[in-house]
């Protein structure tokens, strides 16, 4: 849906220059805008929004999971 919208010069260059340095147009810059604004999630949103998630600042599992099994297998023993 098309919609037009008024904005004062001083936003107008702000979000022009904005939009350039995302590489994006002024009209995509926009959409996300309202698109955080409402909450909603689409073709558009930012993926990088979810990275971190369930970083507890610990180890990185992924990386040295040999090691981290070998820690917890050592750590249960201990505990016998």
């Amino acid at each position: 849906m098309r919609t037009q919208i008024d904005l004062e010069a001083e936003q107008h260059a702000l979000v022009k220059r904005k939009a350039a340095e995302l590489g994006i147009s002024m009209a995509e810059y926009i959409r996300r805008l309202v698109e955080r604004d409402l909450g909603q999630t689409g073709p558009g949103a930012d993926i990088s929004a979810i990275f971190g998630i369930g970083d507890s600042g610990g180890s990185d599992i992924a990386l040295d999971r040999k090691g981290a099994t070998a820690e917890a297998i050592a750590a249960r023993a201990a505990e016998r």
